[in-house]
């Protein structure tokens, strides 16, 4: 390989099998959030034996492999989430999971895998500048308190500096080996919201003897639709979705209490606080209305993911070079979906992006779906390149 030029999707051929097999091992061997202790093991293991600095226990099962190269004091970050989800998987493949109830239902085992293939590479050929920290993360999937803010409060910044972060997330329905760009807000904040409301329960032949939970949770539920479509400037995006109500066990009792539970998304912290303000309005005012009480726990979830707009362009760059302009999609639409790389972006630039998955195949969190390898060699030399871009005296 010429010293004048920077990594191609051919460079990492003769790897393909070996990343294959590694993404295989991961996806048989799932493991959910705060429990990658084996997935850590195995991904240490491999960094070690390339000749990296690897870190281990941050925030968890969190890891973190150093490799300097040259003389300057330049840093970046490259991250890959680790966790699986609790779904049994029906895929059938000759390398499902063998953890039932468990599977890499969201390609995490690819993100890793991927991101070894770059390891490998960048410790082979060392044609960069600087030192690259690669991050594996565990608990992506918690949806709140996630392995991206324990790796953070556990002094991740502060230990292995880096002067801009990046991290990629697979997307079916998009053609395998297109990348997707966004500058700005790409994802969701997504919070939780659990809301209980206490009645009078009793005989369903006396209800004026009694105070309705159910009567007083349907009323709820009408009035929150009046959030997005009159408290939200209609230029801008949210949802407030009720995706669960329960209340009772039989047709003849009115019961005591009844319980909702809502999501809430939203792409700026202004509406962010909008939504929490009016939910928690229209909960209590309708409550009291029917002589009611309600309690209200609002768990607020991963923010909004904001991608920095030097970093997203330099990324895509990065991209057109190695794919193709016709194999980049920029913009990005947007997406309600959330993800905790949003806590890096709060406190270093950088750009996260999506890496299709093919067309057609299942979605993420389905227990059909699979990661499709034909992106391991494609995102690995993606990675690649972009640290050798990244830490070059060009671009120094």
């Amino acid at each position: 390989m010429s010293e004048s030029r920077y990594c191609e999707v051919a460079d990492l051929a003769e790897a393909k099998s070996e990343l294959d097999e590694i993404r295989h091992h991961l996806h048989r061997h799932p493991e959910l959030s705060y429990e990658e202790a084996d997935t850590s093991d195995f991904v240490a293991d491999k960094l070690t034996g390339w000749g990296y600095d690897v870190t281990r226990n941050i925030g968890g099962h969190g890891l973190v492999a150093s490799l300097k190269a040259g003389t300057s004091a330049r840093t970046v970050g490259v991250r890959a989430d680790m966790d699986a989800l609790p779904i049994k998987e029906e895929t059938g493949l000759d390398y499902a999971s063998i953890h039932d109830g468990k599977m890499h239902a969201c390609g995490h085992d690819g993100h890793t895998a991927v991101l070894l293939g770059a390891a490998q590479h960048l410790a082979k050929t060392r044609r960069f500048d600087g030192t690259v920290h690669l991050i594996f993360q565990p608990a992506e999937e918690t949806g709140y308190d996630s392995g991206a803010q324990r790796m953070i409060a556990d002094g991740l910044f502060e230990r292995f500096p880096c002067e801009a972060i990046f991290g990629l997330h697979n997307h079916p329905g998009v053609p395998a080996g297109t990348f997707g760009f966004r500058a700005g807000p790409m994802m969701a904040a997504a919070d939780r919201v659990k809301v209980r409301i206490h009645g009078r329960g009793g005989h369903a032949a006396r209800p004026h003897l009694t105070i309705d939970p159910v009567v007083v949770g349907s009323s709820i539920v009408m009035a929150l639709q009046t959030i997005v479509s009159r408290n939200v400037d209609p230029n801008e995006a949210a949802v407030v979705t009720v995706g669960s109500f329960r209340a009772g066990h039989a047709p003849n009792v009115i019961p005591e209490d009844a319980v909702l539970e809502m999501s809430v998304r939203s792409f700026s912290p202004e509406v962010r606080d909008t939504l929490e303000q009016r939910i928690r309005t229209i909960v209590a005012a309708q409550a009291e209305a029917y002589g009611a009480k309600a309690e209200i726990d609002f768990i607020r979830g991963y923010p909004v993911l904001i991608n920095s707009e030097a970093e997203t362009e330099f990324a895509r760059n990065v991209a057109e070079e190695l794919v193709g302009p016709e194999h980049v999609i920029a913009p990005f639409p947007p997406m309600s979906g959330s993800e905790d790389f949003a806590y890096y972006l709060q406190q270093r630039p950088g750009c996260f992006f999506r890496l299709g998955n093919g067309a057609g195949r299942p979605m993420l969190h389905s227990a059909h779906y699979d990661f499709n390898d034909e992106n391991l060699t494609i995102g690995a030399a993606f990675w690649t390149r972009l640290v050798e871009r990244f830490l070059s005296k060009e671009q120094a």
